[in-house]
């Protein structure tokens, strides 16, 4: 995909997230859904920003260094780390949007610290 491309999916996801935050207080837990889309605006926002400045390679590479960087939450109860959470799904739907090869993802999922290590600085 071109970069222009990525800046596409990115302003539609982005879109998305806010109508998320407008819609924030009609959940049943208002504060974790707008954290969690908050989170997801600003992966879209950065990532945004690195096409504008880069190379596709550039905001895939990037992607991939903030997925990596992310602790592993899957398991946690619903509206338990609204943030992390956010940004993982984010970041998975830039995946999906790019078409990344899944092995590529996995590679990058092995990487990623267990939610203790992470809360503990390990």
């Amino acid at each position: 995909m071109s970069t222009e491309e990525i800046s596409r999916g990115l302003k539609h996801y982005r879109r998305i997230a806010k109508q998320d935050v407008l819609r924030a207080p009609e959940t049943p837990n208002p504060d974790a859904f707008r954290v969690h889309a908050e989170s997801r605006r600003e992966i879209y926002s950065a990532l945004s920003d690195c096409a504008a400045a880069g190379s596709s390679e550039d905001v895939i590479n990037r992607a991939l260094d903030y997925y990596r960087q992310l602790p592993f939450v899957t398991g946690t109860k619903e509206g338990e780390f609204p943030e992390i959470k956010g940004k993982e799904n984010a970041l998975e739907n830039f995946f999906l949007m790019i078409g990344l090869d899944p092995k590529v993802r996995r590679e990058a999922r092995k990487d990623r610290k267990s939610l203790q290590d992470f809360l503990t600085g390990k």
